[in-house]
């Protein structure tokens, strides 16, 4: 094995460590390299040589084929980074992708057990980005050996999409046979997932439901607020649609000339009773304070509801109501402004920065 330009002062020294891989093979480096590579080389080129043939530095590298081991000693020798010439940079990284490509998961082991983070990190993802449906449950059970997080989220989300071909290869059968704790973990890791996202769907439409409510205590303002004809002046939103518009007015007019509202409860007509809680909802969330010295909401019967709030109480669940209709409004409202410049640039500074820290 030839070291790379970053230590060409070491070719012409000779060699004091003889790593053997498994099959017996052995390879020529320099403790120096290995050491300052790893910390866990060094304390064994040390006990070596504390040993009773100090003379010849052996290290024993097991579990590992002769060319991956000799692939891991070279990624050893490019640490920190080659210094040569672009031309050598580039043949270099191209014989990485192509190590990494053959041997990713060996390499993943040895820098795991050899404790070489940066090497650990790229045959992480170079296991990844290769993953299969027919290697997940061994690279699921390799990231586990190896503390491998963002491996072993890859396997879970492979599953995930396609649980079938995961569950027809081999690596599965031999797990149910061998490693049935591993699919149970896995299994039970999916229907979290599942669970999950079904919540975020269900929070989703009620936040949709919620932010549905906001534009309708808005558009009840601009409704009541035109002058006696009841037109909605021109500058309604925009995410207001007509088909919302239309059935305020008419639930409007309805309440206004439903005539079984004067004889019996509005509970009796149900969409009375639909208008009344609109209006009710209108008057826990209204702003508009006559008492203060501002101006009077116009919506009807809004300060009688609003006192008789105040007076009779409002129950846990209805307080809830409020608080997310409110909440959605101000998101509404803060998601409606326009950002200003200088915010996107610092923004989309920071996204690109944090995208190259996990690459």
């Amino acid at each position: 094995m030839a070291p790379c330009a970053d230590f060409s002062a070491l070719r012409a020294s000779p060699a004091d460590v003889r790593v053997v891989a498994s099959d017996g093979s052995s390879i020529a480096a320099h403790s120096s390299v290995l050491a300052a590579a790893s910390p866990v080389l060094e304390q064994m080129i040390l006990g070596a040589r504390r040993g009773w043939d100090a003379g010849c530095t052996v290290v024993r590298v097991l579990g590992a084929p002769s060319d991956a081991v000799a692939a891991f000693l070279r990624f050893l020798y490019r640490y920190p980074g080659a210094r040569g010439t672009a031309a050598a940079a580039e043949e270099e990284e191209e014989w990485a992708e192509g190590a990494v490509g053959a041997h990713g998961a060996v390499l993943l082991a040895l820098a795991h057990a050899y404790r070489v983070p940066w090497l650990k990190r790229r045959a992480e993802a170079a296991v990844a980005a290769r993953l299969t449906a027919e290697r997940a449950v061994d690279a699921l059970k390799l990231a586990a050996l190896c503390d491998a997080p963002r491996l072993y989220l890859a396997c879970a989300r492979l599953a995930g999409k396609d649980l079938a071909a995961v569950e027809r290869s081999e690596g599965w059968r031999f797990a149910a046979r061998h490693e049935a704790a591993l699919l149970a973990e896995l299994l039970q890791l999916l229907h979290d997932a599942d669970q999950r996202k079904k919540r975020r769907e269900r929070e989703r439409a009620a936040q949709h439901v919620y932010r549905q409510l906001s534009d309708a205590m808005a558009l009840l303002d601009r409704i009541f607020a035109a002058d006696g004809a009841g037109e909605v002046r021109a500058e309604a939103s925009p995410c207001e649609t007509d088909g919302a518009r239309r059935g305020l007015e008419q639930l409007k007019r309805h309440f206004a000339a439903c005539g079984g509202r004067a004889r019996k409860p509005a509970a009796a007509c149900p969409r009375c009773s639909r208008a009344l809680q609109l209006l009710r909802l209108h008057a826990s969330v209204c702003e508009d304070d006559r008492a203060g010295g501002g101006e009077p909401c116009k919506v009807p019967l809004c300060s009688n509801l609003k006192a008789k709030l105040q007076e009779e109480g409002v129950d846990k669940t209805w307080k809830l109501l409020v608080k997310k209709v409110t909440r959605a409004r101000v998101m509404s409202a803060l998601a409606s402004r326009e950002v200003p410049e200088v915010v996107k640039k610092s923004w989309a500074k920071y996204s690109s920065r944090r995208a190259a820290r996990f690459r």
